[in-house]
């Protein structure tokens, strides 16, 4: 398979995607080694290869999920606002 100028203006419509004229010859170059990359793919031998090679019974460690409220974030957090009053921001009105 190729990529020539009237597949790329149909990729174009089916992404909704504009290539600039300048970049044509360009993008058209690259998605062409893409899909000779792909073809080489294909031609790969997997015969003896088991569907599941890369499948692992192991699962992801969890965590527990232990609440923690650290009371020095907030003031850190308030003491570098230009306005504030009981923990909270002070600031100007924008709607009348």
């Amino acid at each position: 398979m190729t990529i020539n100028n009237d597949l790329l203006i149909r990729l174009e419509k089916l992404s909704y995607l504009e290539v600039q004229d300048d970049k044509r010859s360009e993008i058209i170059e690259q998605l062409n080694e893409i899909v000779s990359f792909v073809e080489n793919l294909s031609e790969l031998n997997t015969d003896n290869v088991s569907d599941t090679f890369a499948m692992t019974t192991a699962s992801t460690p969890l965590r527990d999920d232990t609440p923690a409220c650290n009371s020095h974030i907030p003031e850190d957090i308030i003491k570098h606002a230009p306005k504030s009053a009981d923990s909270f921001f002070i600031v100007p009105k924008i709607i009348e």
